[in-house]
């Protein structure tokens, strides 16, 4: 007869605890009842907050679906909250009246938001129902009911300046609305950053277009059927239409308290993770308060199951859990940030090493006593952080020179060099809770890439902040012979090299056309689906050099317009910055009655769009219009969008749509790998959605312009990173030059802006593109100039056709 294991509670802990278990043969031995309180399997709580931003869907984080339990033998009572452990008849009382004996019973009640007092919190009908508009960060569920409000919302409050408060607020700004973050305490993150970090995390976090109000305590929420404001200690109050409360957590204990175990701030446990008061009751995770402490991150959480799976399954029998010492690595509203230990000298004799750069963001700082590295915090550039972690865990002796641990120069003892010393235990991925010895069985089972270890372990697929070491390791454990991901080894299919080999061969052998290029470097073979790439890379390399060759680019292309489901087109002409006149207003609408046009609709970039217009009418519809083509069918630039910027509008605060049009007319017909769309915006409002375009320009006073790069609002959603803040017009073009060569040059074919810059990293391009750090600005800007000065509108050949049956609907034999 097998053992019946009950564990309350479902989360993160309770859910890897069971897969501890099973991994040692506990299925053989218990019969396991899993109760959770949420209708779902166990999901990755970390990645809330990119569900709520819209970088992942729900589906996406769940690390145990509901089939995982039936496969493993694992019963499952979902939606259902435990109300009571009787321990006399070992039994857990269900709240819809279900009892449950069990053997062995683990608690894993993990925490719950907690919640400061406040008038105006709670509905009038019950002083435990949150009234409407207010909200916690907590469940899947919670990130449903904001962004279904925050769509709706003017301005938004986030209650709370820890790392889930400023998720939470991320999460928001993709809504567009207004977000101001309050918090108690005198700076960000007071936990993890000390307080001049804090200060420069506040300016980064402004800088994204996020207020920040410290020392302010709330005494209120306002209005009566909706949330209209806060009110402050202080006496100040701040407007708003909705609130999201992140204040910390609380530790579920009430059901062992009413049970009789100790509880003081946690349920109290001995180091082999049992209750100190019921040799059948173990305890794990949020909830559980070993030797004084409760952990709040989940590499502890991981550490603790696996001494509660040895003892359970008396695979080690003697295993304990010894406590913690405190490291995260991990992004806070896209930034990097890896903290351990103390954050501040705390005796006479400690060391602190700081470097600091306000204006880029970056922040690092040590603290060394006797010789070991005790904390540690790196924001803005993590780049050592896996380096000083092992060093922090490990007590190692550390270099005299101390700048070598906080950048990888000269003699830095890198981490490669030191692989084989890492802990397989080691944590890796704190989000998936992947250790070392996981990512290197993966790689011995076959796994011979990054992209193949991320899909097995699931490590680096969380935050993202150590994609970097998983990629480490997995060199290291191929002895560096990892495996290129198919799908990306070439630039395009037909052709075996690289995009920087091929680059190499076109110009070296000076290949102008695509047949050139397939006589010579695919041996004369002709790969129809890498002509598309082929011709898009040759024009951006040759400008007017390159030799066209119309079966080499797409229906669009040979025909300059869109083609549609029924196999009309649509047209699209160039309208500058989404102004207009009288005259270009009347042509267009007496082309679309003289071509009986069937749709005539304002497109989301500010341009007006012709549909349903037949192949053979498109060089007369041209004609007609006398307006250049707006590229709307290209993988190109296509164009940018603007605000009525400081001519007509009461907040802005510098020239949009001037510029607007200078970049759309400077950019018109640009060759890019994918299609690249534009924004500029007067005023941080972001009327125009500058943040989410592929380059956005935000006017921030003083002549002063924000641009942003890599930004999506498609299917996929994701804010731009800041590259610089420029004083002028001509200083945003200078860099959007530079930005623009460097992505046609080093992207994939149709990789878009969003997929290259968070490949490649802000950083690493800021360097480039405004410090200049490798000599390239030059040289990418006068190779742009060949591109920009090679530029032909397309729909000139509305005059002379390419070919005669360029435009006629069915082909026709021509006579000679």
């Amino acid at each position: 007869m097998k053992e019946k294991l009950v564990v309350i509670g479902n989360g993160m802990a309770g859910a890897r605890t069971v897969e501890e278990i099973l991994a040692r043969g506990g299925g053989e031995r218990f019969e396991i009842t899993m109760i959770g309180d949420e209708p779902y399997g166990n999901y990755n709580r970390i990645l809330l907050s990119n569900v709520l931003n819209g970088a992942q869907e729900a589906n996406e984080i769940f690390l145990n679906p509901l089939a995982w339990y039936t496969d493993n033998g694992v019963e499952l009572i979902a939606g259902v909250r435990a109300a009571a452990i009787d321990r006399e008849s070992r039994s857990v009382a269900l709240a819809d009246g279900q009892s449950i004996a069990y053997d062995q019973l683990i608690i894993a009640t993990g925490s719950r938001p907690f919640v400061p007092r406040m008038e105006g919190l709670y509905t009038e009908e019950a002083d435990s129902v949150m009234r409407s508009g207010v909200f916690v960060f907590r469940t899947i569920d919670d990130c449903s009911k904001i962004a279904g409000t925050a769509a709706k919302a003017r301005k938004a409050a986030v209650i709370g300046g820890g790392l889930l408060g400023l998720e939470a607020a991320r999460g928001l700004l993709r809504f567009g609305c207004e977000v101001h973050v309050i918090h108690l305490s005198t700076s960000l993150m007071e936990n993890q950053l000390d307080a001049t970090a804090g200060r420069i995390l506040k300016a980064t976090m402004q800088k994204m277009g996020v207020h920040v109000h410290l020392e302010k305590a709330t005494t209120s929420i306002l209005g009566d059927s909706e949330v209209t404001g806060l009110a402050f200690k202080d006496g100040t109050t701040l407007d708003c239409d909705m609130v999201v409360i992140s204040c910390g957590i609380t530790p579920n204990t009430e059901i062992a308290k009413a049970c009789g175990l100790s509880v003081e701030r946690g349920i109290v446990v001995t180091d082999a993770m049992q209750s100190v008061d019921d040799e059948k009751i173990w305890v794990v995770g949020e909830c559980a308060q070993h030797r004084g402490r409760v952990y709040g991150l989940v590499a502890p959480l991981w550490d603790q199951g696996v001494v509660l799976a040895d003892r359970l399954t008396a695979r080690k029998p003697e295993a304990v859990y010894g406590g913690s010492k405190l490291a995260t690595k991990l992004k806070v509203m896209g930034v990097e940030l890896a903290s351990m230990g103390v954050t501040g000298a705390q005796e006479d004799d400690d060391e602190e090493i700081v470097y600091s750069e306000p204006k880029t963001g970056i922040y690092k700082k040590l603290i060394i006593r006797n010789g070991q590295l005790i904390g540690a915090i790196l924001l803005g550039d993590a780049d050592r952080a896996g380096y000083l972690i092992q060093n922090f865990d490990r007590g190692n002796a550390l270099p005299d020179e101390r700048a070598l641990m906080l950048f990888d120069i000269g003699e830095a003892p890198a981490l490669g060099a030191t692989m084989i010393e890492m802990p397989e235990a080691a944590q890796v991925c704190n989000c998936n809770g992947v250790t070392k010895g996981a990512i290197v069985k993966c790689v011995g089972n076959g796994a011979r890439s990054l992209k193949m270890v991320m899909e097995q372990t699931r490590a680096g697929t969380g935050c993202g902040s150590c994609k970097k070491l998983v990629g480490e390791i997995v060199d290291w454990a191929c002895d560096g012979q990892t495996e290129e991901d198919p799908s990306v080894h070439y630039y395009v299919p037909g052709v075996p090299l690289k995009k920087t080999e091929l680059v190499e061969a076109i110009k070296a052998q000076s290949l102008k056309s695509v047949s050139a290029v397939f006589n010579a470097l695919a041996e004369g073979r002709e790969d129809a689906g890498s002509k598309m790439g082929l011709a898009s890379l040759l024009r951006s390399l040759w400008g007017a050099q390159y030799e066209d060759e119309r079966d080499a680019r797409y229906i669009n292309d040979r025909v300059h317009a869109n083609i549609q489901k029924d196999r009309t087109f649509s047209v699209i002409p160039r309208i500058y910055g989404g102004i207009t006149t009288a005259d270009d207003l009347i042509k267009i609408g007496q082309v679309a009655k003289k071509y009986d046009v069937p749709m005539v609709k304002f497109t989301g970039g500010q341009r007006i769009d012709l549909l349903g217009i037949k192949k053979e009418d498109l060089p007369g519809v041209w004609q007609d219009l006398g307006m250049p083509s707006g590229h709307a069918y290209a993988k190109a630039f296509r164009t940018v969008k603007t605000c009525v910027g400081t001519d007509f509008c009461r907040y802005g605060l510098g020239d949009s749509t001037t510029l607007g049009i200078t970049l759309e007319k400077r950019y018109q017909g640009l060759e890019t790998p994918g299609k690249v769309k534009m924004a500029t915006a007067g005023c941080p409002r972001n009327c125009s959605e500058a943040y989410v375009k592929d380059v956005g320009y935000v006017a921030i006073g003083d002549g002063k312009w924000e641009i942003y790069i890599g930004g999506a609002a498609g299917a996929h959603i994701r804010k731009g990173d800041l590259l610089a803040v420029v004083g002028s017009h001509e200083a945003a073009i200078t860099l959007t030059d530079r930005f623009l060569q460097y992505y046609i040059e080093n992207a994939r074919y149709l990789e878009r802006t969003y997929g290259f810059v968070e490949r490649l990293g802000i950083a690493p391009l800021r360097a480039l593109l405004v410090d200049d750090s490798e000599g390239l600005a030059l040289q990418l800007e006068a190779a742009l100039k060949i591109q920009l000065d090679a530029y032909v509108d397309p729909w000139e050949e509305a005059l002379v056709n390419k070919n005669p049956n360029q435009f006629r609907s069915e082909l026709r034999v021509v006579n000679a």
